[in-house]
């Protein structure tokens, strides 16, 4: 008598597409960091900020609070926190490095965009009051610079995205070399900043350099470099996570 040998069963895997997703709703888990602190921490800088120029009656041109910044600290926060600790845990749930890279670098695509939006919004708000009947500026920093609408929010959504994939290098980095590669980064880092200020400062080039940034199209300096710095950060991050063993 013969046994029918029984073909091993497989489990079928879900679709690319479909694991993205789920790495989305994984780091909408962390919606506080997210949406919510960014959020109540502007509010509650905002009224201080408004309270203080109300009370002190500013005549003199409008006042730079510097609140705004707090949006790129915890967009910061959120993409190092992104690959320190749910890369790691998402492994755990056979989520390759690539589906967890491209779910990553969509949601910092989304966000950006979303903050850039809404903070540009608040600006012509902010402008259209006249700082928002007290003199004072919160929301339009790109306004110290251009004139346009255009190019404002675009540098909005660039120096966010920098911003974030600035903090997916710095993650990826950690995850591959730990505590060692992340000094090692940043003395390297501080090495080629201190030799260029060197040269630069030896070659008599600040003239030319400040020239050349008054005299270029906005749009470049505040929107095609932050984006150039910023694909090339995405970029370094996933040669640097593909061989990373958390």
């Amino acid at each position: 008598m013969s046994i029918a040998a029984t073909q091993p069963r497989t489990i079928p895997k879900a679709p690319t597409r479909s694991r993205i997703g789920s790495v989305l709703r994984l780091h909408t888990v962390a919606w506080p960091l997210l949406i919510a602190w960014p959020v109540g921490i502007l509010l509650v800088s905002f009224l201080i900020s408004f309270t203080i120029y109300a009370i002190v009656g500013n005549e003199q041109g409008e006042g730079f609070t510097g609140s705004v910044f707090s949006v790129y600290g915890f967009v910061l926060a959120f993409y190092l926190q992104s690959m320190a600790q749910t890369f790691p845990f998402a492994l755990g749930l056979s989520v390759t490095r690539r589906e967890f890279f491209t779910a990553t670098t969509v949601m910092a695509l989304a966000q950006s965009a979303v903050f850039a939006i809404v903070l540009q919004l608040l600006s012509v708000v902010e402008s259209a009051t006249d700082g928002w009947g007290v003199h004072m500026r919160m929301f339009g920093i790109a306004r110290y610079f251009t004139d346009s609408t255009a190019v404002q929010l675009l540098s909005l959504f660039a120096t966010l995205l920098l911003t974030s994939s600035v903090a997916m290098l710095t993650g990826a980095i950690y995850q591959r070399w730990r505590i060692t590669g992340l000094l090692a980064s940043l003395t390297g880092l501080l090495g080629t900043l201190g030799l260029s200020v060197i040269v630069i400062t030896w070659a008599r080039w600040w003239p030319a350099i400040g020239s050349w940034f008054v005299d270029v199209p906005r749009v470049v300096p505040m929107t095609l470099l932050p984006l150039v710095v910023a694909i090339a950060c995405i970029a370094g991050a996933w040669a640097t996570l593909r061989r990373a063993t958390p």
